[in-house]
């Protein structure tokens, strides 16, 4: 039996691909496989100068390929670039010079475990970006970063606590067609199959 984490490393130059690659075939945690191994690689590195339109597109079709978890090693990641990445459901991120192969190695390992990894002059940029985005974009519109407004957490809270439709109209002084159309439109937004599986996916996400 093979042992490792089965990683997939991606750049647009071959060379630095097989670069990384040849680097962290030394680490013994990780097992590096190559195209046709796809299928089973837990992690996927994505190389590349900047998080432009092709990273985006590259990280989403590692996904849909079966890698949810993705490290993104850039040479810059401007403000646009890093909320990017994060959107796209990167899970690391490194500076390409400050990339050492046991850095690559440490993100990859922190990231079959479900964790996440970034220097922390990206955490306090992104966090100021998502500051940004809930004080200047989601709040005049009635958001929160969560993609709830307030009056669909107030909903789901209710059902959550066993409240019908009926009841949910009197606390909230809603009729009863204004709640079925906001628990319809989380159901409808979110993918969700009905308000039984809406409510457990806010619980889950931390929304409620």
């Amino acid at each position: 039996m093979l042992n490792g984490i089965p990683v997939f490393v991606y750049a647009r130059d071959p060379i630095s691909q097989a670069g990384l690659a040849s680097q962290l075939h030394s680490h013994p945690d990780l097992r590096v496989v190559g195209e046709e191994e796809l299928d089973i690689a837990a992690v996927a590195v994505v190389v590349t100068d900047e998080v432009d339109d092709e990273t985006v597109r590259t990280i989403k079709a590692l996904q849909r390929n079966a890698c949810p978890r993705v490290v993104v090693v850039a040479t810059q990641f401007d403000d646009g670039g890093l909320l990017s990445a994060v959107e796209s459901g990167a899970c690391g991120l490194l500076r390409r010079r400050e990339a050492t192969s046991e850095q690559v190695a440490a993100a990859v390992v922190h990231a079959a475990a479900g964790a996440g990894a970034l220097p922390p002059d990206l955490l306090g940029r992104l966090l100021t970006q998502v500051g940004y985005l809930q004080r200047q974009i989601l709040e005049p519109r009635g958001f929160r970063v969560s993609g709830l407004t307030d009056r669909e957490i107030q909903v789901l809270r209710l059902v959550a606590d066993g409240h019908n439709t009926a009841e949910i109209a009197h606390q909230l002084s809603y009729s009863e067609r204004t709640i079925k159309n906001v628990i319809q439109d989380v159901i409808t937004r979110f993918q969700l199959r009905n308000r039984s599986h809406a409510v457990a996916y806010a619980v889950r996400q931390g929304f409620i």
